[in-house]
């Protein structure tokens, strides 16, 4: 006789992308330091560049690059988006990611995205990662205020109708926990993506998770 598994706790789960899902902090920390030289700036440091990741892309560049003036943010998000562009087809889910995400929908989560990208960069990155269909919803920071304000999860909780106490975020930044705990939501951090997980404590995440496979058992128990 095999055990029954624990009661859900959270009816839809959102998931930061870059980082949690997706291995691509290390190419995007590349990516932005390069576009920054591009356009006459300082070289930001690895700790400079990866604190940003999960912002809006124009916030993240901005804050990235302190040297550079507003009028050379536009060819900055453009040189961005060419050296992003070069390596896109070198970025993978984690492993392990696949069968987390079908044993949540087996057992009846709802799924989302909440991230810092685009609407494009998302929807390119779901098809590259055949993902299309796994997720039952998303918002990007061009549709609706970037991290850490808290109105994407706000939405999402709109139109699943579902109260903050029944939502989990799951994220590699504060900017993640931050807005979870805006919107009044439980987080989870994962320290495998772009920031270190002793920045996560002001946040109470309910657990961190050193890896996929880490994530995927807390989740098994607690979610």
């Amino acid at each position: 006789m095999t055990d029954s598994l624990p009661p859900r706790r959270f009816d839809l789960i959102a998931f930061d992308w870059d980082g949690t899902l997706f291995d691509s902090t290390a190419i995007i920390v590349r990516c932005i330091q390069e576009a920054v030289c591009d356009v006459g700036g300082e070289r930001p440091s690895d700790l400079a560049a990866s604190y940003v990741i999960g912002m809006a892309l124009a916030q993240a560049l901005a804050h990235a690059a302190p040297d550079v003036p507003p009028e050379k943010y536009s060819e900055l998000g453009l040189r961005y988006r060419y050296h992003y562009a070069r390596q896109q087809d070198d970025l993978v889910l984690f492993e392990g990611v696949l069968p987390l995400l079908e044993r949540l929908r087996a057992r009846g989560h709802l799924l989302t995205v909440a991230t810092g990208k685009s609407r494009r960069g998302l929807d390119e990155a779901l098809h590259s990662a055949q993902l299309r269909g796994m997720f039952d919803g998303s918002r990007t920071a061009d549709e609706t205020a970037g991290k850490p304000h808290p109105l994407m999860l706000q939405e999402l909780m709109a139109e699943f109708g579902v109260p903050a106490e029944r939502v989990l975020m799951i994220g590699d930044t504060t900017h993640d926990l931050q807005m979870a705990q805006s919107a009044g939501c439980a987080s989870v951090g994962v320290s495998y993506g772009a920031h270190e997980s002793q920045a996560f404590a002001a946040f109470a995440p309910r657990y961190v998770a050193r890896s996929v496979a880490d994530l995927s058992a807390w989740l098994e128990k607690n979610a």
